[in-house]
């Protein structure tokens, strides 16, 4: 469950909208006036997998796995200068893979929810930085997480280009649970789990068709970082052992945008990113996507995505361990391995908005349906991993 969350924040990530800030102008006799707007972004995503080298079962066996995500984005604008965001949503999945953890089917471990939140607020200050801090957290049947971050941005004075300096951190427990065969002992040490990441990044618009960005990370994590149902079959051996991994990793990525406005229907959003990690992986991502504009409110912007990264130090695939070596797993997320990904994703968004209704109560604000959004995605990971995604999105303004 763990790896396909970033794949499904990232797919609902790219239908979702920023909230906005309309400037309307008048003529010399008048002052300038700003009129804020905030939103309400409401994601659905409907993920389904499947493949043959499930790590709860030593590297083979089935990774069949569904999952329904739904997600709320509230920015409330309070004000030019302040505003606050608050997110939430749940994750309910079915797992054929994680049902082998014990030796009977229709586990508990087979189906489960995760449940998240966030808070966040943000200023904007004098000489054009911005701040902002977030706190949330989420929990499932055997992970607690807390999440703290915060950032800060300075645009030039011109506006074209824009300094980042970002940190988060992960405080996270596991609920220790072995394979129902190993519970006769103790096979880790900690039920801990921290990460840290601090990023900086540089944006710049270049000319009135190019602009680009540089971002890079450094993570550390530290505790436990292995999965204490993953099995692990050695050499001439019939028993499987606990996943076992370092009390620590360290993550380098720097990634590079570049977007080309080609013309008024066509756009082009390149992305590359180069990883290293001190377990032994390094890779490469690259990715590309391509809005047509159809007519002033209706577009389609297909995708595609490339990743291939070496192999960590300490897998081996079912079977091929030997006692030699201090950490082993066969989590084929840890080997060498090559993905594709591609699909398409249609927008309607209307410039006067696609209906509106009042708000029952004494503000009897106007809410108005700004946006409606629809992505699929196909995936496929070497050597059996196959996926589907469904992704839908809507966004209000009031």
């Amino acid at each position: 469950m763990q790896r396909i969350k970033i794949f499904l924040l990232f797919s609902l990530a790219c239908i979702s909208v920023n909230a906005q800030e309309k400037k309307v102008k008048s003529d010399s006799t008048f002052q300038i006036k700003k009129l804020t707007e905030s939103d309400l972004s409401v994601l659905f995503s409907y993920y389904q997998q499947d493949g043959n080298n499930s790590p709860v079962t030593g590297g083979l066996g089935t990774e069949l796995l569904t999952d329904l995500t739904s997600k709320i984005i509230v920015n409330l604008v309070l004000d030019d200068k302040n505003t606050i965001s608050i997110d939430g949503g749940f994750d309910l999945y079915s797992s054929a893979s994680t049902d082998n953890i014990d030796d009977f089917v229709s586990s508990a471990s087979s189906k489960d929810k995760r449940i998240h939140s966030n808070f966040g607020y943000s200023r904007k200050a004098k000489n054009n930085v911005t701040w902002g801090l977030k706190v949330g957290g989420s929990t499932e049947y055997d992970y607690n997480s807390l999440q703290l971050s915060g950032y800060v941005s300075k645009t030039s004075n011109d506006g074209n280009r824009t300094f980042g300096l970002s940190g988060q951190a992960f405080i996270d427990k596991w609920e220790i649970i072995y394979p129902s065969e190993l519970r006769t002992q103790q096979w880790v040490t900690t039920d801990q789990r921290r990460s840290y990441s601090v990023s900086a990044s540089f944006s710049t618009i270049i000319n009135k068709r190019m602009q680009a960005s540089i971002s890079a990370d450094i993570v550390t994590q530290s505790g436990l970082l292995s999965t204490p149902f993953h099995r692990v079959f050695f050499t001439n051996q019939t028993a499987a052992r606990v996943e076992r991994l370092p009390f620590y990793r360290l993550k380098i990525p720097v990634g590079v945008r570049f977007n080309y406005y080609v013309n008024d229907f066509l756009l082009l959003r390149s992305y590359y990113r180069f990883y290293w990690d001190d377990w032994g992986i390094s890779g490469h991502t690259f990715s590309l996507e391509a809005p047509v504009k159809i007519n002033r409110f209706f577009s389609v912007y297909p995708f595609y995505r490339y990743h291939r990264q070496s192999e960590a130090n300490y897998f081996a695939p079912f079977g091929e361990h030997t006692g030699e070596f201090q950490y082993y797993t066969s989590d084929y997320d840890l080997s060498r391995l090559s993905s594709h990904q591609f699909g398409l994703g249609v927008r309607y968004s209307p410039a006067e908005g696609i209906g509106a209704f009042r708000i029952p109560g004494k503000s009897n604000r106007l809410l108005t349906l700004k946006e409606v959004s629809f992505k699929y995605g196909h995936y496929t990971r070497t050597p059996s991993l196959v996926s589907n995604i469904i992704s839908f999105g809507t966004n209000f303004t009031f």
